[in-house]
């Protein structure tokens, strides 16, 4: 089998372009961008949940021993969790912590749910670029006859658009789309086991909060859970 065969710059530019634009105009920039940074991150470091506990403890132990008053704050490695223990420090509250934090587990949630939803689009759009492709190929035969040469390009044409498509949407972004998707899974439920882990340790040293706050409330059920 010839390889270069299976190359096409002309049908590779429908699919692709026209899959790109649809998913543009469709999405909007912002989400494409999203959906670009999550892609990008998943060819990155994931969060190492074991160096961050790690550089927490000390600060952990330090506070059972003095007091929060008295807690020296140093980065552990991820800013969200550095910005919860700041307000938590600054109010001596855990209604702050789990506030601090929920905002921020909202914001990175957000952001992967626009990047997974726009690649998912962008894989239901492909085949539907491929068909494109095979109708422009069709649309390509002569009029007035059938040359074997046109015959057998428009042909090998259309079969490319369709194969690109199709590979374009179940091989590479909708693969993408299920990555990015597991990634953020498996590093939230790490954030949230180190988050209720601070809770934890961190309640005692803490004044007691009123009830009527939903951000205690969650709080004492995260660190009773």
């Amino acid at each position: 089998m010839d390889l270069a065969h299976m190359f096409d710059p002309v049908a590779a530019g429908i699919v692709i372009g026209g899959t790109l634009g649809a998913t543009v105009l469709r999405s909007g920039l912002a989400d494409c961008r999203a959906a670009i940074r999550a892609v990008r991150a998943l060819f990155e470091p994931k969060f190492q949940d074991d160096i961050v506990r790690g550089a927490l403890a000390p600060m952990v132990a330090q506070a059972e021993r003095e007091g929060l008053m008295r807690l020296s704050l140093r980065p552990c490695g991820e800013a969200s969790i550095d910005a919860a223990l700041t307000a938590l420090v600054q109010t001596r509250s855990l209604a702050a912590f789990a506030n601090c934090d929920d905002s921020a587990r909202e914001i990175r949630v957000a952001h992967a749910l626009r990047a997974v939803r726009t690649l998912a689009l962008g894989a239901e759009l492909s085949p539907v670029f491929g068909l494109a492709g095979t109708l422009v190929s069709l649309s390509q035969l002569p009029a007035e006859g059938l040359a074997r040469g046109a015959f057998m390009g428009a042909i090998s044409m259309a079969v490319l658009t369709t194969l690109y498509g199709l590979l374009l949407g179940n091989l590479l972004l909708a693969p993408l789309s299920r990555a990015v998707e597991r990634r953020v899974e498996s590093e939230e439920a790490a954030r949230r086991d180190i988050t209720n882990w601070l809770i934890a340790k961190l309640a005692p040293v803490c004044p007691p909060v009123q009830s009527g706050s939903g951000a205690a409330r969650r709080a004492y059920l995260r660190e009773a859970g």
